[in-house]
């Protein structure tokens, strides 16, 4: 198992290098002169040059990509172009956290239930209650994100009154969790109908290998077939279907975190590439891929667990 998590840890290491590369390289070939984007159309160019000497950008482009690499990596993520000058981590780590808390409510919202609806359809197979449950969630993933958000804030904010239309992380854990619902329910509904299918793909192939016929023949309850046998093999692709989506929580809700006005990592990064803030896209893409590397690697450790062929591979 050692030798396992070493070989994924180091993948992980050079998963993150290649990124640094296409993001580093991707920003270069934006257009515009960050000096005079910073400094406005009427700047001097002494002036121009002068910020350019300091910001290092006048080095040669390897320099440049060893320097901001080396400083990312020691916690010196820079200054924002624009802002007044902010220092860019603690603004990105305090959107990292309040991404983490939508992140985390949605999955508590989605996993339990999309996998109770993957295994009924999957046992479930050519009924009525299997099209009833892929109608359904098929019909909500179809729905821009910005149509189930307005339907949200519309029913439950403005027409209820039951939960604000805002979101925003704060007060006890009550008052967080109330705030966060209409935008973890908005991301839910997109997340739900991929783990369902996939869930309900992976009981449908297991049920028909050798060993649950086996296993019936045996006269072994079918509770203890489905639950000890057919989902230790059949979650395999759903897990690897909600480590992708946590990277997507965390960085990709952009759309979400603009309806509900929500400070998150998506809403962050939405703001740099409006104002062709360059050091914060990178850092906020830097950050997105980690997690999205960190929830790939979680997903081959649960993956060795459920099936310890795949940690002798």
């Amino acid at each position: 198992m050692i030798s396992f998590l070493v070989r994924r840890g180091l993948l992980l290491l050079l998963t993150l290098l290649i990124a640094s590369m296409v993001v580093f390289a991707l920003t270069q070939l934006l257009p515009g002169d960050v000096a005079r984007l910073m400094l406005g159309r009427e700047a001097q160019e002494s002036a121009l040059e002068n910020l350019r000497q300091d910001l290092g950008l006048n080095d040669p482009v390897p320099l440049q990509y060893i320097n901001w690499l080396t400083g990312f990596v020691s916690g010196d993520w820079g200054t924002s172009f624009t802002g007044g000058r902010a220092p860019i981590q603690p603004l990105v780590m305090e959107r990292l956290g309040n991404s983490l808390w939508l992140a985390g409510l949605t999955l508590v919202l989605t996993i339990p239930l999309s996998i109770l609806l993957g295994v009924v359809a999957g046992l479930r197979e050519n009924t009525w209650i299997d099209s009833l449950i892929s109608v359904l969630t098929l019909s909500v993933v179809g729905l821009p994100e910005f149509v189930t958000g307005l339907v949200l804030i519309n029913v439950f904010a403005l027409g209820f009154g039951w939960l604000p239309a805002s979101s925003s992380p704060g007060g006890t854990f009550g008052e967080t969790l109330r705030s966060l619902l209409l935008p973890s329910i908005s991301a839910a509904f997109v997340m739900m109908a991929y783990v369902v299918r996939m869930t309900r793909a992976g009981v449908i192939d297991e049920l028909k290998q050798p060993y649950v016929r086996t296993a019936v023949l045996k006269g072994l309850p079918q509770r203890k077939i489905i639950f000890k046998h057919v989902l230790r093999n059949a979650l395999l692709p759903t897990i690897t279907v909600i480590a992708i989506s946590f990277g997507w929580l965390i960085g990709g809700l952009i759309v979400i975190e603009n309806v509900f006005s929500y400070p998150g990592l998506g809403r962050l990064m939405f703001t740099a590439v409006e104002r062709k803030d360059i050091p914060l896209m990178q850092a906020v893409v830097m950050v997105t891929i980690f997690f999205y590397a960190l929830a790939n690697l979680a997903a081959d450790i649960l993956y060795g667990l459920l099936n310890p062929r795949i940690r002798l591979e």
